[in-house]
C-alpha cells in the first residue's frame, strides 16, 4: 500500500502506526494546513483546508512517536449494572451475572478512538473473559447512556441510536452535550458499580 491515499481532494487516509493515539493527534495537527485528525482501530485520516501537501518522511516518522508527557485525564462514571443482555453475555461467558459486573467495573479502559458517532468512545482494556462478538441483528435503537461490550471493546452510547453491542447497563453520566464529548482519546475511565 502507498503511504497514503486521497479521500476526497482536502483529506488523506493512511495505515495507523502502533503508537498512542494522543501522540498521533498532536504530530499530525503540526502539519501544514491539516485542520481535523481522525484515529480509527486500523487507519488515520487527515483533513486539510485545501489540497493536501504531505511528506512520506512525516509518516515514517509517526512510528517513533511516544505517549505524551502529561498524564491522561481520568474518569471514574457510576454504573448501574441492569442491562437486558447482562445475563446472556453471563451464559456466553459462563460467568455469573455478579462475575461480570465485577470484571467489568474492575477494569480500568483506555479511550483508543472515537467513532461511529460524536462522543462514542470505544475503550480498550476488556477482560477477555468479557469478549463476546456483537449481536446479530444489531437493534434499531439504543437507549442513550447504555454501557455496551462487543468484541474487545465497551462503551457508552452517547445518545438514542441503533446498535449492535451487548447492553450490559447504563450510567446517569452525561456523554456528549453541548460542551462536546466527556471522553477525548487517551483517557482512563472506570466504572463504578452502582445501585439500582
Amino acid at each position: 500500500m502507498p503511504e497514503w491515499v486521497p479521500l476526497g481532494d482536502r483529506a488523506i487516509r493512511f495505515p495507523r502506526p502502533a503508537v498512542p493515539a494522543r501522540a498521533l493527534v498532536r504530530e499530525i495537527r503540526t502539519w501544514p494546513g491539516v485542520v481535523d485528525v481522525v484515529v480509527a482501530h486500523e487507519d488515520v485520516a487527515a483533513y486539510f483546508a485545501g489540497p493536501p501537501h504531505v511528506e512520506a518522511a512525516w509518516i515514517a516518522k509517526l512510528a517513533d512517536l511516544h505517549e505524551l508527557a502529561e498524564a491522561p485525564r481520568e474518569h471514574t462514571i457510576a454504573a448501574r449494572y441492569t442491562g437486558e443482555d447482562l445475563d446472556a453475555v453471563a451464559t456466553a461467558t459462563g460467568l455469573s451475572r455478579d462475575d461480570v459486573i465485577a470484571i467489568h467495573s474492575g477494569a480500568t479502559y483506555t479511550v483508543e478512538t472515537i467513532g461511529f458517532a460524536p462522543g462514542f468512545a470505544y475503550l480498550t482494556g476488556l477482560d477477555p473473559r468479557l469478549h463476546v462478538p456483537r449481536r446479530a441483528p444489531p437493534r434499531p435503537r439504543v437507549p442513550a447512556r447504555s454501557l455496551a461490550i462487543a468484541a474487545q471493546y465497551t462503551a457508552v452510547y452517547p445518545f438514542d441510536s441503533p446498535g449492535g453491542w451487548h447492553l450490559i447497563g447504563c450510567v446517569d453520566t452525561e456523554m456528549f452535550g453541548i460542551h462536546g464529548a466527556l471522553l477525548q482519546l487517551g483517557d482512563r475511565v472506570r466504572f463504578k458499580a452502582s445501585g439500582p
